[in-house]
């Protein structure tokens, strides 16, 4: 159980995909006319690349894990995340006065948690594909 290095690669990776992420939204998505929350689902899918591939190779050393069985499970928690993080900017940006900036910044931070936890107890998990 070895929770405390997880937690430190979680981190590290989490948050070089929530600048890609972020810089991909703010930077160049909605300044090119798309609006806040359709750049959120396309910024979600660049920074999912560097999710996967960080956790499974570092956060979680799951290379054992066949990508067929790990990919499409992180896909879902990423997924799931993602969900709960479009439904929370939404309502951030429909309900509060937030900049869309700020928003985005507290809604990240917030569903990280819940990746952690089904990362590692089931996305990366060397349990057999039910």
């Amino acid at each position: 159980m070895l929770i405390p290095r997880e937690l430190f690669w979680f981190g590290v990776i989490g948050v070089s995909a929530m600048a890609v992420h972020y810089l991909a939204v703010t930077l160049f998505l909605v300044p090119a006319g798309l609006s806040p929350l359709i750049a959120n689902v396309i910024g979600f899918l660049i920074a999912f690349q560097v999710s996967y591939h960080g956790h499974r190779h570092q956060t979680f050393q799951a290379r054992h894990v066949p990508h067929r069985q790990a990919l499409p499970r992180f896909f879902a928690v990423a997924c799931l995340s993602f969900a709960v993080n479009e439904v929370m900017y939404a309502g951030l940006l429909n309900f509060t006065g937030l900049d869309y900036r700020v928003a985005l910044l507290i809604v990240l931070f917030t569903v990280a948690a819940l990746t952690f936890v089904l990362g590692k107890l089931w996305a990366f998990s060397a349990g057999q594909p039910q």
